[in-house]
């Protein structure tokens, strides 16, 4: 079973920075993308940021682009998530998941994404 573990969640006052890991399986595909999704209390997991690792390609949900970085380790099989300037707004269950061989059509669409992690708590405040 594929397990993908998160970590570095935890509480930050708005305007400050947190970085997340996800600790992936190292697989042996020629690549694989991995997200980061979030949701918050009542409402539907939406997608933040997506990469695929066999190439060039990242991009942002409107609500974090120039404030989140997403990046991989392949030496680690660790993805990161580097959150800056964060708002009230970005409070929420941080996820990590991947999709062999390519990444799904959308890419934010969670359905295209077989494996996740257990998700990492992030609480902004004022």
């Amino acid at each position: 079973q594929v397990q993908l573990v998160e970590s570095g969640g935890g509480s930050v006052q708005a305007g400050g920075s947190l970085k997340l890991s996800c600790v992936a399986p190292k697989f042996t595909y020629s690549g694989y993308c991995m997200a980061w999704f979030r949701q918050a209390p009542g409402k539907e997991r939406e997608g933040v940021a997506y990469m695929y690792t066999g190439r060039d390609g990242i991009a942002y949900a409107d609500s974090v682009k120039g404030r989140f970085t997403i990046s991989y380790d392949n030496a680690k099989s660790t993805l990161y998530l580097q959150m800056s300037s964060v708002k009230q707004e970005d409070t929420a269950m941080y996820y990590c998941a991947t999709a062999p061989l390519a990444c799904p059509s959308p890419p934010f669409d969670r359905y295209g994404y077989p494996y996740w992690g257990q998700g990492t708590q992030v609480t902004v405040s004022s």
